[in-house]
Formats: structure tokens, C-alpha cells, sequence
């Protein structure tokens, strides 16, 4: 006969403590830390084709937010860093999108500020887009709409309803030639491979009773130009690759040697500057990153208030033109 367990409550209590620690450590809850992310050189991302090319001898860098779920010692790290804060699944998820669809979103955004930087400075250096390529480039999709999921930013679309498409505006009378409620089959160029969409028009913007495809085009990019931003999400770095094409294909040098941060979207069209989420984990990143000066977008300056920067200077822009003239005045030699 075996010999009977001494202290039976202290082991349980052990037990349960082991269990919680495991817990406290390892178990999931649904709150999410979000803080500064790292920093990354823009203009060695960036590559083009048949223009000559004037590297920088500084660097712009674009500033990223991370944000990941945490376990409740995390959150409590979290909730103790100075840099770093607690917020609730929904701030970061839109209720009933799965994830790895507004992940694949948010990978969209990038693409599309890419494409809108690129279009952006074609517009103030070349003839685009009067001069351009053949087809017509999908700069965004609506999400819910029939495009969405099927066209992505950075496709061209070459046919619709098998009707060669060389411009925007061919596009648009190809695709008002099918009717409403009848299918439409694109043929479409991804990166060299050609590929095929079918889907209908559907009513899918509020207050819009058309159906429709939930598409926005461009006209295609005059040379090619490409610029490699692996899996970071959202729109913020439309102004970040303005500058660094720009810099790359005019003579001069923009950064004079310095490291240039900053964020905010770009419109492809006028060049303004609009706001982007994270502006203060922005600065943080951009600040340990050595940047010496962080372009800001004039409507999120309010959100910096209070926020120590350092010795890195805050310049609030609201448009390409300001964000090129704030760094002539500060010092370069372009």
C-alpha cells in the first residue's frame, strides 16, 4: 500500500498557480499592444526603367506602427511602456472582416500608395499622363464591391469582354457597353502573367443605386517602375515614396546627407497630404531611426501635442510642394 500525499492543498495550490502563470503568459486575450515599428529606407525599394538615376547621399526613411495580440503579461508590459499601449481588437479590425481579409486590405493601401506616389511625380517630371503605357492600371478597389478580391492595385487590365482596352477611357467604354446585369470577363496582366476575372456590377455603395464594378483606374506608367514593400500594410507611405521617386530621378539631393522621416498619404492628382493613424508611434520609430527631420501631415500635428521628439524637428506639410520646399529651406542643396 502506497504512502498517502502529504499536503494535498499545497500541491493543488501549486497546481493552480503553475496553471495560471502558464496562462497569464501564453493564453490570448482579445486586446492588441501597439507601438513604434522599424523604420525602413525608402529609395532602395524603389526601381525604374529608361531615366536616369541620381542616388542620395542621405536617406528617407518611411515609420511603421506593430501591433500584435497579447497574453495578459503582456499587456501588462505593455500597459507599463511608455511607448507602447492596450487597445481593444475592434480599433484594428472592422467587426465581421476576417482578418486575413483586412490583412490583405491593408497590403492593397500600400499598393495603391505606391502606385498614386508614382503617378504623382510622372505628373510633375514626364508627360504622364498624356504619354503612357497600353491598357488600363487599377489603382484601388471598393471593399464589397464585385472588383474586390478579383482586381488588385498594380493589375492592368489589357481586355474586357474581349475587346482590347489601351487606356482608361477605352476601359470605361468597353465596360458601359455590357449591360448591368450580365457578367463581365477581364483579361488581365499581373506582373507579366496573364490572367482572367469574371464578376458582375452590384449595387455596393451606400446611397448608390447604379451597380457597380468598384473599380478606379489609371493609365498605365509611361517606363516601368517598380517598388518593393514585402508584407507592410496600410497608406501611409504615399508621401515617403513621393519623395524618394522624386529625389531618385532629378538632380540634386533632397536629403543632404541627413535621415529624413515622415508619413502620410498622397494624392495622385493634386499632391496633398492627407492623415494616417499612428502619427505619435510614428515619430517614436523615426526619432530612434536617427531622423533628424519627420515631415508630418498638417491635419495630425493636433495628435502631436506633448509628444518629445528629441532633437528631430516636426514639420507639419500639407501637400508634396510644402513637404519639398520645408526641405530646400532646411538645407539641402537639390
Amino acid at each position: 500500500m502506497g504512502a498517502p500525499m502529504r499536503h494535498p492543498v499545497r500541491t493543488a495550490a501549486f497546481v493552480l498557480v503553475a496553471v495560471a502563470l502558464v496562462a497569464a503568459a501564453w493564453v490570448r486575450i482579445p486586446y492588441y499592444a501597439v507601438g513604434p515599428g522599424p523604420a525602413q529606407s525608402v529609395t532602395p525599394l524603389i526601381d525604374y526603367e529608361r531615366q536616369p538615376r541620381y542616388e542620395p547621399s542621405g536617406r528617407f526613411v518611411m515609420t511603421t506602427v506593430r501591433y500584435f495580440q497579447v497574453s495578459p503579461l503582456q499587456a501588462l508590459w505593455a500597459w507599463a511602456s511608455p511607448d507602447w499601449s492596450i487597445v481593444p481588437r475592434s480599433d484594428l479590425f472592422a467587426p465581421g472582416v476576417p482578418e486575413d481579409v483586412q490583412n490583405q486590405r491593408s497590403i492593397s493601401q500600400m499598393d495603391q500608395s505606391k502606385i498614386d506616389a508614382t503617378a504623382y511625380v510622372l505628373k510633375r517630371l514626364d508627360r504622364y499622363p498624356m504619354v503612357h503605357g497600353r491598357g488600363a492600371l487599377v489603382e484601388a478597389t471598393v471593399p464589397d464591391c464585385p472588383a474586390d478580391g478579383q482586381l488588385f492595385p498594380g493589375d492592368v487590365i489589357v481586355a474586357i469582354d474581349g475587346k482590347p482596352v489601351g487606356s482608361v477611357r477605352e476601359a470605361s467604354v468597353a465596360l458601359d457597353a455590357v449591360p448591368s446585369d450580365r457578367p463581365i470577363e477581364f483579361r488581365v496582366n499581373v506582373d507579366g502573367t496573364i490572367e482572367h476575372a469574371r464578376f458582375t456590377r452590384q449595387r455596393c455603395v451606400q446611397d448608390e443605386d447604379r451597380r457597380l464594378v468598384g473599380v478606379s483606374l489609371l493609365n498605365p506608367f509611361p517606363f516601368p517602375v517598380s517598388i518593393a514593400s514585402a508584407k507592410i500594410g496600410g497608406p501611409s507611405a504615399g508621401l515617403m515614396w513621393a519623395l524618394g521617386l522624386y529625389d531618385l530621378m532629378t538632380p540634386g539631393d533632397l536629403t543632404a546627407g541627413r535621415t529624413i522621416a515622415g508619413t502620410g498619404t498622397i494624392d495622385p492628382r493634386t499632391g496633398a497630404v492627407g492623415p494616417i493613424g499612428g502619427i505619435r508611434d510614428k515619430v517614436v520609430a523615426a526619432e530612434r531611426a536617427g531622423a533628424t527631420i519627420f515631415l508630418a501631415p498638417a491635419d495630425n500635428m493636433a495628435e502631436l501635442a506633448n509628444v518629445d521628439t528629441g532633437g528631430m524637428r516636426v514639420i507639419s506639410v500639407a501637400s508634396f510642394d510644402e513637404a519639398l520646399s520645408a526641405l530646400r529651406a532646411a538645407g539641402s542643396n537639390a
